[in-house]
């Protein structure tokens, strides 16, 4: 009896052994030289809920793939070798999906779920074209990072939302039309270049009512192309968008008004739309509308990323009544 409770022991001890076990770099090669052929094939392939960050090596080559992380793909990072050279691209649009009115957030080319996630050196690309809504990337979860990425597409390229969401863009070029940076995490943009295509809107926060912080741009470079003349840096998506821009070059297509109130004068009331220290031929805060805010130096201060991407803590609640 002892004999087999000893077996059993030295069995699960095995198999927990085992199970710790597990890839932590990981290949895509679409030569077949690596581990897989497809980016969506690694992350189906590796280990769920991973205590140690699992890396995805994808070599240089063009992936016609939809990629989802899903949730508990945490803690993973896909890191290609050059932006130019690995590039993923899907098509799907509004029309495309017939999904009702909700069709826009079953487009991304790349969808990311899983938490802790980070991407470097990437190319992600809706290739819909001028179609309407067609995300290239959107990013639902928190503490993700993309680093060295480029986001093409037309309307909606990006989606940042998440429930208290934090996440962190830097040294990305993100272009598009219409509301292309959208959504209603806490979102920090450094050092990134937002390229406008046509005479539009370039974000469309949702940020929900209470959280502390919506879209952040500092040090980044606004451009446009060269027929783009009358663009907007925002307008509310929902009543307490925030957008801050701080330190960035803005070009000659930003509108003098800078704003937009979405066809609804009551937001004006509830919006923060925020500037500093901007620089450029857009930059001028003589003309801009009313209801967004010059900040002094001291208020800007506050919009540092250790802030801004500082772990959540939900407000205190009470249960039950004092006695």
């Amino acid at each position: 009896m002892q004999l087999k409770i000893a077996f059993g022991i030295v069995f699960l001890l095995l198999a927990c052994h085992l199970n710790a076990q597990y890839k932590t770099e990981l290949v895509v090669a679409k030569d077949g030289s690596g581990d897989f052929t497809t980016i969506q094939q690694a992350i189906d392939g590796a280990k769920s809920y991973p205590e140690k960050r699992i890396t995805i090596f994808v070599q240089n080559g063009i992936y016609h793939e939809k990629v989802k992380v899903h949730t508990w793909n945490n803690n993973l990072t896909i890191k290609g070798e050059d932006p130019l050279k690995t590039i993923i691209w899907w098509d799907d649009h509004f029309d495309k999906m017939e999904r009702g009115r909700n069709s826009t957030f079953h487009t991304p080319t790349f969808l990311v779920q899983g938490e802790n996630f980070r991407a470097e050196n990437l190319t992600i690309e809706n290739r819909a074209g001028a179609v309407g809504q067609a995300v290239a990337v959107a990013v639902e979860a928190d503490r993700c990072v993309f680093e060295n990425c480029r986001m093409l597409g037309h309307q909606d390229t990006l989606f940042a939302d998440g429930a208290n969401a934090r996440q962190y863009f830097k040294n990305c070029y993100i272009e598009g039309t219409t509301d292309f940076i959208f959504g209603g995490a806490t979102a920090l943009f450094e050092n990134c270049t937002i390229h406008s295509k046509s005479d539009s809107y370039i974000t469309a926060a949702s940020t929900p009512q209470g959280q502390a912080y919506g879209f952040v741009f500092l040090s980044c470079a606004l451009t446009a192309a060269d027929d783009v003349k009358a663009v907007y840096l925002g307008r509310p998506w929902r009543s307490f968008a925030q957008t801050v821009f701080i330190d960035c070059q803005m070009g000659a297509h930003i509108l003098p008004k800078g704003w937009d109130n979405w066809g609804s004068p009551e937001k004006e009331k509830t919006v923060f739309y925020a500037e500093y220290g901007n620089t450029g031929a857009g930059a001028n805060s003589s003309a801009r509308v009313s209801w967004a805010k010059q900040l002094s130096r001291k208020q800007a201060k506050k919009y540092q990323k250790t802030r801004l991407l500082k772990p959540y803590l939900p407000p205190k609640m009470k249960f039950g009544n004092k006695k």
